[in-house]
C-alpha cells in the first residue's frame, strides 16, 4: 500500500524528538554534530549556522553508511546528531532515516530561522560574484 507524505511525516515526528535551539546548543558544547541538510543553493542564498556541517538531504544515505565510499567521517553512530533544514520537515524525515540506519541520538532542531531567532551566529552566504 502506498505511503503518503502525511504518514511519513507522522512517523518521522514520532521517531525524532524536536528540541529547542537552546537545548541543541548545550548538546553542541558536549560534542554533538549540527548537520544542515538543506540543498547547496539554499546555503548559497541564506548562509548557514556558524560551525554547522553540511550534507544535503539527497546524499544523506550515502554519507551516513560507513560501508559507502562516500561516507562522511563526521557521522558516527555513537555521536549525537542535530539536524536542521529550512523549517524542520526535512530534518524530521532525515532524522528518521538516520535512526533507521542505526544512529541512536538524533534530534530535529527545526529550521535555519529558528537558529537565527535564537541569536545563533549565521555565516553569511558567499557572494558568487567574488
Amino acid at each position: 500500500m502506498p505511503v503518503t507524505l502525511q504518514q511519513m511525516m507522522e512517523a518521522a515526528n514520532a521517531a525524532v524528538d524536536r528540541i529547542s535551539v537552546k537545548e541543541a546548543q548545550t548538546m553542541l558544547a558536549d560534542g554533538a554534530l549540527l548537520l544542515d541538510i538543506r540543498d547547496a543553493p539554499e546555503l548559497s542564498a541564506s548562509g548557514r549556522v556558524a560551525g554547522s556541517h553540511h550534507i544535503s538531504r539527497g546524499m544523506l544515505e550515502f554519507r551516513a553508511d560507513p560501508q559507502s565510499p562516500f561516507h562522511d567521517e563526521a557521522l558516527k553512530r555513537d555521536r549525537v546528531i542535530l539536524l536542521h533544514c529550512a523549517s524542520g520537515g526535512r530534518a524530521a524525515l532525515a532524522g528518521k532515516l538516520l535512526k533507521d540506519m542505526g544512529y541512536a541520538s538524533v534530534y530535529n532542531t527545526g529550521g535555519l530561522s529558528d537558529w537565527a531567532n535564537a541569536g545563533a551566529a549565521i555565516e553569511e552566504p558567499v557572494d558568487p560574484g567574488m
